[in-house]
């Protein structure tokens, strides 16, 4: 039972990976809300394809005209994630199932993904409802890279799991990275939610100069009221320049506790964590790379993606080095 369990732990975390990826590649390419209504598209569970479906849909959404290819990314994208909670309540009901029988299995984080999961599901509805709202969009991201750690934790917890004698304190250290690389997620969630990618197109400057123009308070402004669509931004120039350079800020502050924490786990004289410290620093360059590039080349629609998705290996790796820190001895 407990391979079965292992080997659906690993199913849902690749599948978890792919609907952040299809998530970035929905919002990307601008189809968010290609389907304008929630769960179904236009009224239907599938999306339509008879005309007079069609033209009912358009008419119900006059903003809206159906587009197939936009619709089809939009569904796709819900399919997926529909599996993945279908895999997720399996895990916890297995998970409650063992407990009823032996006392002593663990329920709390099987429990925790199922509840992490359902909200996801109301922040992908208010996602569309709430017309792109750039917070609810943010929190969407950050809800489905917690979801991902934690089934990555779960299924190394499955795989290496820490005995009594082996474990010792976590590194705080590497707490604090993981954490950082979390608020930098954050702050590319915001970037992109805002529109504000393609606001400077140089680098390192901003729109040529060091310190351009920028509006902090309005660039931040998390809560804007109801019925305000957000496709396309709403931001003025200033507040998107303060937006992205503050991205940019972060992403250096990331390189630096992140590098500092990958040369210090290569230096512990440990073959796993030698590892580890250089998949970190590989993937740490990986990122900037793509970060640069998304720039100077106008943000191409598969760099684009990439960069979203080398963020949540990063992120991954920093949860892989936390969880194998509470070793006392190295395996």
């Amino acid at each position: 039972m407990k391979d079965v369990n292992i080997k659906i732990y690993l199913l849902a975390l690749l599948l978890a990976y792919c609907v952040i990826v299809l998530g970035a590649y929905v919002r990307l390419s601008d189809a968010g809300l290609g389907c304008p209504d929630w769960p179904g598209c236009y009224g239907e569970l599938f999306v339509p394809t008879e005309e007079k479906v069609i033209e009912q849909g358009n008419q119900d959404y006059l903003q809206r005209p159906l587009e197939h290819a936009k619709a089809w990314k939009e569904m796709t994208h819900r399919y997926a994630a529909g599996l993945l909670g279908l895999l997720i309540l399996f895990l916890a009901f297995d998970s409650w199932k063992l407990r009823y029988r032996t006392k002593t299995s663990p329920v709390f984080a099987p429990s925790a993904l199922l509840v992490l999961v359902c909200f996801q599901a109301a922040l992908g509805m208010w996602t569309v409802t709430l017309l792109l709202k750039p917070v609810i969009v943010t929190a969407h991201l950050l809800g489905g890279m917690a979801i991902l750690s934690l089934l990555h934790w779960q299924l190394l917890n499955s795989l290496y799991p820490v005995k009594a004698s082996e474990q010792k304190s976590v590194n705080n250290f590497v707490i604090f990275g993981l954490g950082v690389v979390y608020c930098q997620i954050a702050l590319g969630g915001w970037t992109s939610a805002n529109y504000a990618a393609l606001i400077c197109t140089d680098f390192p400057t901003c729109q040529g100069k060091w310190w351009p123009q920028m509006n902090f308070e309005e660039g931040f402004v998390l809560w804007r009221g109801l019925g305000v669509d957000y496709e396309g931004g709403v931001l003025d120039a200033s507040a998107r320049t303060a937006v992205h350079v503050t991205h940019r800020l972060g992403a250096l502050i990331t390189f630096i506790v992140v590098l500092s924490i990958a040369i210090n786990t290569i230096l512990s004289k440990s073959r796993r964590f030698l590892s580890l410290g250089v998949l970190i620093i590989c993937l740490l360059l990986a990122q900037v790379s793509l970060g640069v590039a998304n720039v100077l080349f106008t943000l191409p629609l598969p760099i684009a993606v990439a960069h979203n998705g080398v963020a949540a290996l990063l992120l991954l790796s920093m949860v892989t080095l936390l969880y194998f820190s509470q070793f006392a001895t190295d395996n």
